[in-house]
């Protein structure tokens, strides 16, 4: 059966093949959906398949076998046209369109035909990209003509050119050449007058609701790009308003006219502008009151709903381009106000995405208003705040800020009540009210709520910079309801003080010291005379979030920052999730911004506040987890760290080590007796402990850590030998599963904490170099020497980023270790990741940042390798930058980069690029052209460019005589010749003049990068489109199929090319 299908000498079966598709997507068994799908895809790769594509359309009854024939279609239409026979065009294209229009003359069989019909435009329109309008130039005439002769073939004549308005306007960037998009963008502009009379002439003679909104959908598309006449000097505008009203109709008017809003030329359309609105504003108050609307989308139809996101759009369009014309007459500043009224009323609308459109307008409009009133002179800006007025300071420019700002006076307040009320919820915010109204801990960060806090808090502080006052009194009056219970509820208490905290620093001194007193005053109260678990976490929240925002002030007010820290300590007792958390958090963070207070001795007190803190730890962190403790240790560290007195910093360092190093000498001391001691799951779990503490302390106190890391650092590394030896032992032991054992995994997280341990020190003593240098010898064997006597599932890619920091840290001061560093770590990794591109990804990225560092910091010791040890990095170099993971194959590539530099001006360039050049250019051009690693793309593009210009200075060639027949003059020839070669036999598709222009157009463009870019970006989409415009009529059939042959096998090896979609990220560099 399946070879009667794959036979395509004659007509195929079209009973078989509909049996064969309904088996693909029927409920059979799994073997026969399996066979049934390997028929299907030999038929498509077939390259004759396509001839049979009208038997099949004519004869099957069955829509999943005609939409495979169409898929078929399709792709020979997409990568093959130009180089099929004139007489096959245009056979295909006749026979679209008559499908078309016969399934579309009737109403019956248009409507239930419907998605076919619709598969059948889009194959028209992707024939339209290739034949019109060169080919096809009555294309666009032919079509009005007949949509004049029947209603449905009117509308489908519509869905046409609405699919070909997205293809050129919105889609076809990297699926067309630049030269094709403004070919095809020119020809829609010059014919859109046909289009357009039809438009209205269907608007204004139709009565078939289908048919109108199909014509309203197709100007939509159309209105963002036609030329502006069409829209203004025609009555294209009255009639869209006059459908406005019209429920059936409202929402796709409202999208149109949004389009036009959207439009911006200066001001020769400005009465227009104004018609359309005070109109739009009439008919807007008889559909839908300003005040209802939030209600109004709550109980509101989908269509309602969608309704007031559409007026969002509209309103938010309109008044970013052409908010100025309607401040000018009382009149339409009425219409204006009244427009504003209702914007704030849809931003209380309970969804997100309309929320956001509002509230990216509300941002740029009240920025707009700050900047003016902020690039005033301080004496008239002054004076506009209502402190004095000084008669006559007030230029022109000022008076028109000033009545803009009196204008909108209203608006702004009615905005810091929307800010306050529906302020998001900042990072540093750990509890929330979950889904069934109980307060827990947060357990996922929402990126979407954290992009809105950031908008939200811009947009509240320049509303507060316009006046203060009202942002002062509205905060106030809201807490006061809070404390008397008028307005209580979580979410009220929230989003006010997330709103209070926002503004931070926005109010000057004063007016901010006594706008805290009150507020810290009225929240601590709270906390008092508020009863209920829950209730009292949310208070505590609220108040660690304030005053963790407001540094200044507690630096300035002793008595109240020890109020707050005292306060912090009495919830790290408290048990509610989250609380514990928070209280730490706030805690370090205070303690960063305002730690020297706390190692002076304050003014009423016998000792600085650090050693009274120190005095009664073992109470303070009494009920914390281990994690919080960390938190805690790492804030004390930074206290330490501000003292700067040597002897005080060290003895506080003591106290504060006393605890977890009294643990440590007693576990040290009994492994000493007994060295099994150390196999207790629960004494490794204590080592764990006191090493993350440790760390803690090391990442906030900095190079003043050297006397507690000395204490410990010989017993740690004997420490990390043993727990790596019995690592190792129980994974050879055991076997791979073994390393998955919670015995194995603890022994590990002491080695990796360690070595963090280590890290994390070496990083932070920056400025004293030599006393990180004097860790690194003794750390070679029990580290280095461990990793390369492991197993491989025994190794910690930990090494490899501690000795990457190392490295960037003494830069060349570690040259004479690079080749120990090499010798441990290079072979042994490479062999774990290049047996695929998945295992130990953790290894990966670190091996190749250290061998970045190397690369940048020790150049020297890669020119001393032997050259099999410097094809090993290239190698693995390559081998990086094919990874598909984007970090791997950047690191690769910027190491590729900065090598190349290096050699270049190393002396021995010579030997380097002969040795190396046409490898790396064959690699780069394999990831540029696979489509795998587009984000690579711009660095792909640096590599070549430097390829490309270091050919001219080099002075041997780099061709090997023997083997090349033909003598080349000069290095640049020769690559020319090289790379046309290589990618010619890449590209079959292509002719041999394409890729020789593009060739040159690289020679020549190589020392401009911008225009170098755009001309790899074009090759790219070229190679996809198998254009073929110079010889075309030389195309025989069989040239094709032997073509098609080729692409075929090339897509069977991976790297050598897949002319599939083309990049957007190619865009962005």
């Amino acid at each position: 059966m399946a070879e009667k299908l794959r036979d395509l000498s004659q007509p195929i079966d079209v009973t078989l093949l509909d049996a064969t598709v309904a088996a693909f997507y029927g409920t059979g068994s799994k073997e026969e959906r399996s066979a049934a799908d390997q028929i299907l895809r030999d038929l498509q790769n077939n390259p004759d398949m396509w001839l049979q594509v009208v038997h099949i359309l004519q004869n099957s009854q069955n829509l999943n076998t005609k939409f495979f024939a169409l898929q078929v279609l399709e792709s020979v239409i997409k990568y093959r046209w130009n180089a099929l026979p004139v007489e096959q065009r245009d056979g295909i294209k006749n026979y679209i369109s008559d499908v078309i229009v016969q399934l579309s003359s009737n109403e019956v069989t248009f409507r239930q035909e419907r998605l076919y019909v619709n598969k059948l435009n889009i194959i028209l329109v992707q024939v339209l990209k290739h034949e019109w309008p060169a080919r096809w130039s009555s294309f666009i005439p032919d079509l009005v003509a007949a949509a004049k002769s029947s209603e449905t073939i009117c509308e489908n004549c519509m869905a046409i050119l609405k699919l070909l308005s997205e293809e050129i306007f919105d889609f076809s960037r990297g699926e067309m050449t630049q030269q094709k998009i403004k070919e095809l963008k020119s020809s829609l502009n010059s014919e859109f007058r046909l289009i357009h009379e039809l438009c209205l002439y269907v608007l204004s003679a139709t009565q078939r609701p289908e048919l109108i909104r199909a014509t309203m959908a197709t100007l939509h598309a159309f209105l963002s790009w036609i030329p502006v006449g069409f829209i203004f000097e025609s009555p294209l505008l009255e009639t869209l308003l006059k459908f406005f009203p019209v429920a059936a109709y409202r929402n796709l008017t409202l999208q149109c006219l949004s389009e036009v809003a959207a439009l911006q030329f200066g001001d020769f359309y400005n009465m227009q502008y104004v018609k359309m609105y005070t109109i739009f504003m009439m008919q807007l108050q008889a559909i839908l009151p300003p005040e209802t609307i939030p209600d109004a989308y709550a109980n509101g139809s989908s269509e309602e709903q969608a309704f007031i996101q559409n007026l969002a759009l509209f309103f938010t369009s309109f008044f970013k381009n052409h908010m100025r014309i309607l401040e000018i007459t009382p009149e339409n500043r009425a219409a204006l106000l009244l427009g504003l009224e209702y914007l704030i009323g849809i931003s209380y609308v309970d969804d997100t995405e309309v929320f956001k459109v509002c509230l990216d307008y509300w941002n740029v409009f009240v920025l707009e208003l700050f900047e003016a009133h902020n690039q005033m002179e301080p004496a008239a800006a002054v004076s506009m705040m209502g402190l004095q007025m000084v008669p006559g300071i007030v230029d022109g420019t000022g008076t028109a800020v000033q009545q803009r700002r009196q204008l909108y006076s209203g608006p702004l307040s009615k905005l810091r009540m929307l800010m306050i009320c529906r302020m998001a919820k900042p990072e540093e915010v750990l509890i929330v009210e979950d889904e069934n109204g109980n307060i827990v801990r947060e357990t996922m960060k929402d990126n979407d709520v954290l992009v809105q806090y950031k908008i939200m808090r811009e947009t509240l502080i320049y509303l507060s910079h316009l006046d203060h006052e009202d942002t002062e009194q509205q905060m106030l009056k809201k807490l006061s309801k809070q404390l008397n219970g008028e307005d209580w509820s979580w979410n009220n208490l929230n989003t006010l003080c997330w709103a209070i905290g926002s503004i931070s620093g926005s109010m000057v001194e004063e007016q901010e010291n006594r706008f805290l007193v009150m507020v810290i005053r009225d929240l601590l109260n709270l906390c008092e005379i508020t009863k209920g678990k829950d209730n009292k976490a949310v208070i505590a929240s609220n108040i660690m979030y304030v005053v963790g925002q407001y540094p200044r002030f507690l630096r300035a007010h002793w008595k109240f920052l020890k109020t707050v820290v005292n306060k912090l300590f009495e919830f790290m007792h408290e048990m509610h999730p989250g609380v514990q958390d928070m209280a730490c958090d706030t805690f370090l963070k205070i303690v960063q911004k305002c730690k020297r207070k706390f190692v002076t001795q304050q003014v009423g007190e016998n000792e600085p506040f650090v050693s009274e803190l120190l005095s009664n730890l073992a109470t303070t962190i009494a009920d914390l987890e281990p994690h919080q403790i960390h938190t805690f240790y790492e804030s004390v560290g930074h206290m330490i760290q501000a003292e700067s007195d040597n002897a005080k910093r060290d003895e506080y360092l003591k106290r504060l080590m006393s605890l977890p190093n009294q643990k440590w000498a007693e576990i040290i001391g009994q492994a000493s007796q007994s060295i099994d001691i150390l196999k207790n799951q629960d004494v490794i779990r204590s080592v764990l402990n006191i090493l993350q503490t440790n760390t803690s302390v090391a990442s906030s106190l900095g190079p003043h850590f050297f006397p507690q890391i000395s204490l410990i650092f010989l017993d740690m590394l004997t420490v990390y030998r043993m727990y790596s030896e019995l690592v190792s032992s129980t994974i050879a032991e055991g076997g791979p599963f073994a390393s998955r054992t919670s015995f194995v995994k603890l022994l590990r997280s002491v080695k990796r904490e360690t070595l963090k341990l280590i890290e994390t020190f070496v990083d932070k003593a920056e400025d004293l170099p030599h006393i990180g240098k004097q860790f690194v010898p003794p750390m070679m064997d029990p580290v280095l020497g461990d990793y390369a006597r492991n197993v491989p599932d025994a190794r910690e890619s930990e090494v490899l980023s501690l000795f990457a920091t190392i490295i960037n840290k003494y830069k060349g001061e570690m040259l004479e270790d690079v080749p120990r560093i090499f010798e441990a770590v290079f072979q042994c990794t490479l062999e774990m990741i290049t047996k695929n591109f998945e295992d130990y990804p953790e290894h990966r990225l670190k091996f190749f940042s250290l061998l970045r560092a190397i690369g940048t910091h020790c150049f020297q010791a890669l020119i001393q390798l032997s050259s099999q040890q410097l094809k090993l990095v290239i190698d693995s170099i390559n081998w990086a930058f094919r990874h598909t993971e984007r970090n791997i194959a950047e690191t690769g590539l910027s190491l590729l980069l900065e090598i190349l530099k290096n050699f270049q001006a190393s002396g021995f360039q010579n030997q380097f690029y002969k040795t190396y050049f046409l490898t790396i250019e064959q690699e780069i051009f394999a990831v540029l052209t696979d489509t795998f690693h587009k984000p690579g793309f711009k660095l792909h593009v640096l590599v070549l460019q430097h390829l490309f210009c270091v050919v001219d200075g080099l002075t041997e060639p780099l061709w090997d005589a023997t083997s090349v027949p033909y003598q080349y003059t000069d290095n640049a020839m020769f690559v020319r010749d090289y790379t046309i070669k290589l990618l010619g036999t890449s590209f079959p598709n292509m002719t041999a003049t394409e890729v020789t222009k593009f060739v040159d157009g690289l020679l020549s463009s190589k020392h401009d990068l911008p225009s170098f870019k755009n001309h790899i970006r074009d090759f790219l989409v070229q190679s996809k489109e198998f254009s073929a415009q110079d010889n075309k009529d030389l195309y025989a059939e069989e040239a094709a199929a032997q073509r098609e042959r080729e692409r075929q096998r090339m897509l069977t090896i991976p790297g050598l090319i897949a002319p599939s979609e083309l990049q957007d990220e190619m865009v962005d560099s």
